[in-house]
């Protein structure tokens, strides 16, 4: 496992060049510690979209990532960046997406696959400071 301080995540934020944003949406929960720092960072809004797909032991609970709290924003001409801690599978990156169809977005991840991705070297899973 390897472990990350939020220092780390924050001098890595300062490399990332990233587009003009409107808002920032994290993928609760693991992601809402992420989003949080990249949406301070941008000095953009920040929106937070409920979704599970993994237990505590990064153990899959459901066949697919199961929406807890539908948003009912009206995001029509935002630039958004939805924000994710990791996404390796797609999975809950991909059903977040479609909750924003025919928006203009943009993915980040601290790890693995997004057009963004803050630590694209760690193949390994992270000890994020945000989790005891």
């Amino acid at each position: 496992m390897v472990p990350l301080a939020f220092k780390q995540i924050t001098e890595r934020l300062q490399t990332i060049e990233f587009s003009e944003f409107d808002v920032v949406i994290g993928i609760g929960s693991g992601g809402v510690p992420a989003a949080t720092m990249v949406a301070y960072h941008l000095n953009t809004e920040l929106l937070v979209m409920t979704l599970n797909y993994r237990d505590e032991q990064n153990k899959p609970r459901y066949e697919l990532p199961k929406v807890l709290h539908k948003p009912e924003w009206d995001l029509t001409g935002k630039r958004i960046l939805l924000v994710d801690d990791v996404s390796v599978s797609g999975k809950t990156m991909n059903a977040a997406l479609e909750l924003l169809p025919g928006l203009n977005v943009k993915t980040c991840a601290m790890k693995g696959v997004a057009d963004y991705v803050l630590f694209p070297e760690i193949k390994d899973c992270v000890k994020w400071p945000w989790n005891p």
